[in-house]
């Protein structure tokens, strides 16, 4: 991934994060009963975390690390390779069980736990999204 496609990609990440942020309403309940922001949320959510395990298969190219297996599994090599702390890899790793239950069984999303991600850990993709733009 040349620089220009890892650049899109942050500016596509910075993006999504935005998009939650500005969407998710101010409480669960309201989340629970509205399936416009449901949808925009959840799409936005699934897309930084995709990007994420993108930009981070990306950097761990450059490293000695095997190829990751699975897509959590970008995040702990990043971690074993120094470039993302346990915490961070730990919620990414989390976020990508979030983005499974979304992708492939969107009826039983909990909507406390998108609304902890959208009021509580967006955070880690901006984090990411500095280490990424940083290592480059």
């Amino acid at each position: 991934m040349a620089g220009a496609v890892l650049n899109e990609k942050l500016e596509s990440l910075r993006r999504c994060v935005q998009r939650v942020e500005a969407t998710c309403p101010d409480s669960i309940q309201q989340l629970a009963d509205d399936l416009d922001a449901q949808d925009i949320v959840t799409l936005n959510l699934t897309r930084a975390i995709q990007l994420t395990v993108d930009i981070g298969n990306h950097l761990l190219s450059a490293t000695e690390q095997p190829a990751p297996t699975t897509m959590g599994e970008t995040f702990r090599l990043m971690q074993q390779a120094g470039m993302i702390d346990p915490e961070l890899a730990d919620r990414l790793r989390r976020a990508v069980g979030f983005r499974n239950v979304a992708i492939h069984s969107y009826r039983d999303v909990d909507w406390r736990i998108v609304y902890s991600i959208c009021t509580e850990r967006l955070d880690d993709f901006r984090d990411f999204a500095r280490i990424a733009a940083s290592a480059q």
